[in-house]
């Protein structure tokens, strides 16, 4: 269970810390590259989003900080559509399908900062 806050305090050390490690993913995976903006090109803003991770009995697993950029803000047909994979519904009733009636084990995890890991062919001036 998540909860999107809507402006938490940024002196809070727990929001103080997802805003570091969100930076320190940024960093690690090279997201970006720190250069003076060329003046012929409109920058794209963005925004902190805060997310309250909750346990099934409603305790706070962890706080979450994401920086987004302010894709609404780029010019039509200045930027590339952009695709995220997700699994359908028909798929994932196949798998459970097949994992209760050949007794396989089934785990699921989370890829930290998965969207990290594709690669970007353009350059976007933020």
């Amino acid at each position: 269970m998540q909860s999107t806050e809507v402006q938490p305090s940024f002196t809070d050390p727990k929001w103080k810390h997802a805003m570091i490690e969100e930076m320190k993913a940024l960093s690690k995976n090279e997201t970006w590259e720190l250069v003076t903006s060329p003046s012929d090109k409109k920058l794209v803003g963005c925004k902190w989003v805060f997310i309250m991770k909750h346990k099934t009995d409603g305790s706070i697993e962890r706080f979450k900080a994401r920086l987004m950029a302010k894709g609404f803000t780029q010019t039509y047909k200045v930027y590339h559509e952009t695709f995220a994979p997700v699994a359908k519904m028909n798929n994932i009733r196949i798998l459970l399908s097949c994992t209760a009636n050949l007794d396989w084990d089934l785990q699921q995890f989370d890829v930290k900062n998965a969207f990290l890991h594709g690669v970007y062919g353009d350059t976007s001036w933020i």
